[in-house]
């Protein structure tokens, strides 16, 4: 055989090698720990290691992690103290005091309440950037409510006027003033400002309004519920008075009668008066 045919067959009998050469194992799956002694190959903390590069990664962690400072989970035994170690290396302030909240200028501040938060936040071993997003959060939250608040009652208040001057016309302004002055004459100071379960505020409810409006009514001349300018009917009062002034066989059908005129301008000026905008 020549020397060519030789390396033929050799190259042609020669084992392709297979495996990981990455991890210097064969197919068979060689424990890398094979070349380690039994006290080493025994160690609990190479168990989760599967290969050298897994090694490798390990080492390099730990090589980073020399010289920084190192603070240990508490387990379930640990003691109060324990704990409050673990929340002063994390950053916990030493005392509630040491929390600093910044907060818009115009926010009207809780002391009392601020104080409060800070001594349960220590508490807890909150650190300060964590106490103040509470903080933060807090505010944004309240500030919605409010401003969601603030557009219930607008509407309610909108609503409210809105279906008083249809009801009272012109007499609108006269009526609401006249409320006011009972309400101002027998109840604290504030009581039409009570917030109902619904977030609107008591003043805001027309039948609360007609009520008191219907009250002063009753109490007639009386100086407390007087309000100034001209008095104005109600669309049904109104009403009344032109049907009586335009009863069957009264002046204001009989041209002849001494009072037709008068009557009939009456009757005019009420339509114009039934028909007009509540003054502003």
């Amino acid at each position: 055989m020549s020397s060519e045919n030789q390396e033929v067959a050799a190259t042609e009998q020669a084992p392709a090698l297979s495996g990981d050469p990455l991890n210097n194992t064969p197919e068979t799956n060689t424990d890398w720990r094979a070349a380690l002694s039994d006290e080493l190959r025994a160690d609990k903390s190479l168990e989760n290691i599967k290969d050298i590069p897994s090694l490798a990664k390990s080492y390099i962690h730990a090589q980073k992690l020399v010289g920084a400072d190192k603070i240990p989970v508490p387990n379930k035994h640990a003691t109060e103290d324990d704990w409050n170690a673990v929340y002063s290396k994390l950053g916990r302030p030493e005392t509630p005091d040491g929390y600093k909240f910044n907060l818009p200028e115009d926010q009207k501040v809780d002391e009392e309440g601020l104080k409060v938060f800070a001594d349960h936040a220590h508490k807890l071993g909150l650190l300060p950037n964590q106490a103040e997003g509470m903080v933060k959060f807090y505010n944004e939250l309240r500030a919605n409510e409010l401003s969601s608040a603030d557009s219930t009652a607008t509407a309610a208040r909108q609503k409210a006027t809105d279906e008083l001057q249809a009801e009272w016309g012109q007499a609108y302004n006269q009526k609401l003033e006249r409320a006011n002055n009972v309400v101002r004459e027998v109840f604290p100071k504030g009581f039409m400002s009570m917030n109902l379960e619904d977030g609107t505020k008591l003043g805001d409810h027309p039948a609360v309004i007609k009520a008191f409006a219907a009250l002063a009514d009753k109490m007639g001349e009386d100086k407390i519920v007087q309000a100034d300018g001209p008095a104005y009917l109600t669309p049904k009062q109104i009403d009344k008075e032109i049907a009586t002034l335009q009863a069957p066989g009264s002046a204001y059908w009989d041209k002849n009668h001494p009072n037709h005129k008068y009557a009939v301008e009456e009757v005019q000026a009420l339509f114009e008066q039934k028909h007009a905008k509540a003054e502003e």
